[in-house]
């Protein structure tokens, strides 16, 4: 059964939805105390004076069902930016009816729009029903890539050490 979602831009009144449903998806990643982001971090990284991200929501009968947050990044082989999704989730009463394929569709258009030459993510090496969602959906594995990511007391670490004399 597939049903029809409005797909909307996040406004500043959504904050608070989108904090939810970002919590929503640590707890469904297994990480339900990861969430560090407060409203007014997302108010500012979604509509502050510099924005650094977007989000769109799916809503059936008015009501958010699903979150797609996003952010253009950059390929120097290519020379054009691309569509980068950092969290896409369906609450779970509401999977299985095609919202996830509308968000995505839906960002697919975005990055076809500004003219992107990719649009890509990283999804959990466990969730095997997202990673079987996306192959359908056309989507590539690039297991050849390792994720780095330096964070925390490592990057203060990185960002004070001396450069080579």
């Amino acid at each position: 059964m597939v049903i029809e979602a409005m797909i909307r831009p996040a406004t500043p009144a959504d904050i608070a939805t989108i904090r939810q449903l970002i919590v929503e998806l640590a707890v469904y990643e297994r990480e339900p105390d990861a969430v560090k982001a407060t409203e007014a971090q997302l108010h500012e990284a979604l509509f502050g004076a510099r924005p650094i991200a977007e989000a769109v929501l799916a809503e059936v009968d008015g009501q958010a069902v699903g979150l797609a947050l996003f952010f253009t990044n950059f390929s120097t082989w290519e020379g054009r930016g691309g569509l980068y999704l950092e969290d896409l989730f369906v609450r779970p009463a509401a999977r299985g009816l095609g919202i996830g394929k509308a968000l995505l569709v839906h960002l697919a258009g975005i990055a076809v729009a500004r003219g992107y030459g990719r649009f890509e993510w990283s999804v959990l090496d466990w969730n095997e029903p997202a990673i079987g969602f996306y192959k359908a959906l056309g989507a590539e594995a690039r297991d050849e890539w390792t994720v780095m990511r330096v964070d925390g007391d490592a990057l203060a670490a990185l960002a004070a050490a001396a450069p080579p004399a």
